[in-house]
């Protein structure tokens, strides 16, 4: 999935919101800054989540994974230049593991920093170990849905109805996470028919994801 994974430290509202085509280029400019502010330890930023899926409703969250090779060591290097710039630190430090995985789920952890109430969309910064699979699974939700146009409005609309029939964010993720297993199950026979690879896998964000 490209989760959304883990939006439960944002906000205690959940508010699902039309698509703005803005978000892109305001997600690929973050994701841009922030491989400049956090190299070399960041092998690849990129955009993922709903924002990252033209025409996608969504939480006006912008959603942005960072790659690294080493997780300790990236907490230590990163705390400082992103808490300047407004991030947080947040207690997040594992991601969903699919249903039916017989993964290690040691091998789901992550570090999540966090920006709220600044001058543009609030931020989820998931910085996750290259070649893990909640790395791979993020970029593999956002792209299955940027090839399949026509799955985009039904995802959507699952997301509006669920952020109105429940309490909390903490709820709504919970609920969400089975329906983006079964997007995920699709979409791993997709990646393997098409070679699909993770592009974060490359040592620099690639220009085909810009703009």
């Amino acid at each position: 999935m490209q989760k959304d994974i883990s939006p439960k430290a944002i906000t205690p509202d959940v508010v699902v919101v039309a698509p703005d085509p803005g978000w892109a280029v305001q997600g690929e400019d973050l994701a841009e800054e922030l491989y400049g502010l956090l190299r070399p330890l960041a092998v690849h930023v990129e955009h993922i989540g709903s924002t990252a899926v033209p025409g996608m409703a969504a939480k006006p969250v912008l959603d942005v994974q960072v790659s690294v090779a080493d997780l300790e060591e990236a907490e230590s290097a990163f705390a400082g230049p992103l808490a300047e710039r407004g991030f947080t630190l947040a207690p997040y430090r594992k991601d969903h593991v699919p249903a039916g995985s017989d993964d290690d789920q040691a091998r789901w952890v992550k570090r999540l920093w966090v920006r709220q109430g600044g001058q543009g969309l609030d931020v989820n910064l998931h910085v996750r170990k290259v070649g893990s699979p909640n790395e791979r699974l993020a970029l593999l939700f956002r792209d299955w849905l940027r090839a399949h146009p026509e799955a985009v409005p039904a995802y959507a609309r699952f997301k509006q109805v669920l952020a109105g029939a429940v309490p909390n964010l903490a709820t709504y993720a919970d609920v969400k996470d089975p329906v983006v297993d079964l997007v995920v199950a699709v979409a791993e026979p997709w990646a393997q028919a098409t070679g699909w690879q993770p592009s974060a896998t490359k040592k620099t964000r690639p220009a085909a994801h810009r703009g």
